[in-house]
This record gives C-alpha cells, sequence and structure tokens, in this order.
C-alpha cells in the first residue's frame, strides 16, 4: 500500500542585527529548535509562497519579507509522527524558503526566537580567526572517520580546509552533508533508527559540541539556506536585503561579514564596491566626534534595469 504523502514548507528567515546574522527560530512543545514550519493545504492554500507567509505570521508574529525558494527536501526517517505538520505516519516532503529582511524585528510568539546561525554551525564563523572546534574535535574525527580511504580523507581536507586545503565558505551544505554522513551529526543517529522503523527521538537540546541539532532535517534545510546566501552575495545584490534603507560602509561591510563567516579586507571591499555602481552617497553624515561616517543607499534602479550585479567579497585571511 503507497503511504500518503504531505507537503511541508520551512522558512529560513534571517537578518542581521548588532553585527550577528540570526535566524528565526521556534521551540515545537519546548524542545529541540526548529525552523518555522507547517503543511501546505492544497484546498485551502492558493500558493505556496502565501501559504508560507501566514503561518510563520501566525507561529512567531513576524511578517515574511524578501522570499525565494530553496530546495525540496524528503529523505526518508526525516520526520517522526506528528513532529512536523501533523502527517502521523505519512512520507513528508518538505519545501525550504530563504526570507531575508533588514527590519529588527521582535518576534511575540512564545519559544520564538532570533538565534546565531553560528550556534548551529560553530565551524563556520572565522571572523575571529580559524574555528578551535575544526582542529580539536572535527578533523581527528573524520580521520579516525576516513581511514585509509584517500577518497574520505580528500572529501574532508577540501571541505574543511585541513592541510594545505583553502576554506570555500559557500559549502555550508556540503560540510554539514560530510558530517552527518560520518555519524558526527547528532542528527544521523535518530534519522537511522527512524528509517529503519525503530523508535527514536529528538537529539537533546543541549547536545551542541559540533553545533545545536534541530528537529526533523531542519539543520540541513538551515545550510542550504546559509550556502544559498553567501554564493548569491557574489552574483545578485542580496546584501542590501539586509541593510536599511540609508547605511554606512562600514555597516554594509560588517553585514556581509556577518553572513560570510570571514572578515572582508576593508579599503579593497570598498574599491570594489565602488567599481560596481551598486551604493552612491546621500551627502549627510552621522555620528559625533572623530570624523562622522558617510550615508549611502542602495541603487535599486540598477537592480530593476537587470544591471545589478553582487558584491566582491576580498577575504582578510586571502
Amino acid at each position: 500500500m503507497t503511504s500518503p504523502v504531505v507537503i511541508g514548507l520551512s522558512a529560513v528567515a534571517m537578518l542581521v542585527t548588532d553585527g550577528e546574522a540570526v535566524v528565526l527560530t521556534v521551540r515545537p512543545g519546548g524542545g529541540a529548535p526548529a525552523l518555522p514550519f507547517g503543511p501546505f493545504d492544497p484546498q485551502g492554500d492558493r500558493t505556496f509562497e502565501l501559504a508560507l507567509r501566514a503561518f510563520v505570521s501566525q507561529q512567531t508574529g513576524f511578517q515574511l519579507g524578501y522570499v525565494e525558494q530553496l530546495y525540496t527536501f524528503g529523505d526518508k526517517g526525516r520526520v517522526a509522527p506528528r513532529a512536523e505538520v501533523g502527517a502521523g505516519a505519512a512520507r513528508v516532503v518538505s519545501i525550504g524558503y530563504l526570507a531575508l529582511t533588514a527590519e529588527p524585528a521582535p518576534v511575540s510568539a512564545p519559544d520564538t526566537a532570533w538565534s546565531p546561525w553560528a550556534r548551529f554551525f560553530p565551524w563556520e564563523d572565522w571572523r575571529r580567526g580559524r574555528p578551535a572546534v575544526l582542529d580539536q574535535m572535527i578533523a581527528p574525527a573524520l580521520a579516525d572517520w576516513a581511514g585509509a580511504d584517500t577518497g574520505r580523507q580528500t572529501r574532508a581536507a577540501l571541505l574543511f580546509a585541513l592541510g594545505d586545503s583553502p576554506w570555500l565558505e559557500e559549502h555550508v551544505l556540503e560540510r554539514y552533508e560530510l558530517l552527518y554522513e560520518a555519524g558526527l551529526a547528532p542528527e544521523a543517529e535518530r534519522d537511522r533508527l527512524r528509517a529503519a522503523g525503530l523508535p527514536s527521538t529528538e537529539p537533546p537540546a543541549g547536545a551542541r559540541a559540533l553545533g545545536e541539532p534541530m528537529i526533523s532535517d531542519h539543520r540541513r534545510i538551515l545550510a542550504t539556506g546559509l550556502g544559498r546566501l553567501r554564493s548569491k552575495l557574489k552574483y545578485r545584490p542580496v546584501a542590501f536585503e539586509l541593510t536599511p534603507p540609508e547605511f554606512t560602509l562600514s555597516t554594509l561591510q560588517r553585514t556581509v561579514e556577518a553572513i560570510v563567516g570571514a572578515p572582508l579586507h576593508k579599503q579593497n571591499f570598498r574599491r570594489a564596491l565602488g567599481r560596481t555602481g551598486l551604493v552612491e552617497g546621500l551627502g549627510r553624515r552621522i555620528g559625533a566626534g572623530g570624523r562622522p561616517a558617510e550615508l549611502f543607499r542602495f541603487r535599486r534602479d540598477l537592480a530593476a534595469a537587470g544591471g545589478a550585479l553582487g558584491l566582491s567579497l576580498p577575504l582578510l585571511r586571502d
């Protein structure tokens, strides 16, 4: 007999506040964190996006702004009965969305918060140097997993910048998937039991040594969203969806650094930004003492005309 399929929708909603990139999370039943999620009703919902906006607002009190579809997720064993969309034993296929906002956005619903993405992926934040968890925990654990298998050794080195390999910031999902495959992500054992039809529970919320676990495959969806955003910064002007209408160049740089997880070379970033024509000065300054900072705005007319590209990311470590 064919199992019914239920379509779920999940939102990776992100903003940058006080120099930190944060993601909107909920805690169903007060347990492990999750992304805002809900079912798609084929009879009552006109579109996926309208359904997503409605349940995110209902769950969190937050109104989504910029939204784009990410990917479709449907691995067997990914959802415990009724854990995500009340589907019972149905197979759940989840469609992930990326949502960006520039406005500081308080949330009114209980068990809802803006959580730093680095809490879930501590190895992705290089702003203060190479994360200690890479060499203290991840590298030894992957070496044990790889053994004498040169293919595994190469994948681990390329993804986690081991040996002489460079760090490629956009490969967020691939790094999480490798930790999952190696059994290092706490969600891996939970999903193995579910796929075998055995009892399982969500990993404890306090299991944070390799990032805080999330329910279902929400950490995979979050990794997809963060990786997409890091990559898209380079070819589309999405950084300005995370900045206010008027901003300083320092604010823009801190916003980009918060997403990329690495420091940028200030002078090179500003020179490259100037060549794009994406921003223009407003002839006004803010700040007291010293030299006040000039205010700029994003030229949306370029984006509307299809002429606006992304930003050059001159990483300071390079």
